[in-house]
């Protein structure tokens, strides 16, 4: 497992969006928390994300290339519309999808996803990959969420390829907005 800051990951960004695009699984600062990721079309991957997590069905959300990804992809209500006019944010938008854009592990096989775009510069390395990478917490099911280097379980730590880090997070999980029928905040 390599550690990269800012400038190590700037430095080296063709090789490493390279192996995000590949199927790396990896480690990512966010405008919230730090998150586990992998490309979002490479179900070998996800499959290990949930292996690390222990998590076996719960959907996952992604961090969108594009809003123009996201009306190509989901259905884009009224309602909707006003909520991506609010990224990049810390939201997580659950919307219907038009068509399969994932692989199926990634959402369970449902008919929606949750979608991010994180007010942080993840967002651009995501854009310029032009993937949609899985984005959750980093911690096995039921258990605290990284927010440092030093509490990165041992279990998720033996199957990452490589971490950006930017030191210590204060922060707390995105705000999950269900806008599949009527808006609904959902409480974490």
């Amino acid at each position: 497992m390599r550690i990269l800051n800012f400038e190590e990951f700037k430095r080296e960004m063709p090789l490493m969006i390279d192996s995000m695009i590949k199927g790396a699984v990896f480690i990512h600062p966010t405008d919230t928390i730090y998150g586990i990721g992998c490309n979002a079309e490479v179900s070998s991957a996800v499959r290990k994300v949930r292996q690390l997590k222990a998590r076996a069905t719960n959907p996952f959300s992604v961090i969108a290339p594009s809003l123009e990804w996201i009306n190509e992809n989901c259905v884009v209500t009224k309602e909707a519309d006003e909520w991506l006019e609010k990224l990049p944010g810390p939201y997580t938008l659950i919307l219907k999808l038009k068509k399969k854009c994932v692989a199926k592990s990634v959402n369970s096989g449902l008919s929606t996803l949750g979608i991010r775009i994180p007010n942080h510069w993840i967002r651009n390395v995501v854009a310029e990959a032009e993937i949609p990478v899985v984005t959750t917490s980093v911690n096995r099911s039921n258990e605290d969420y990284m927010t440092s280097l030093e509490d990165l379980d041992p279990a998720i730590k033996g199957g990452i390829d490589f971490v950006i880090y930017e030191g210590k997070k204060e922060g707390k999980p995105s705000r999950i907005i269900d806008l599949t029928e009527a808006v609904k905040v959902i409480e974490r």
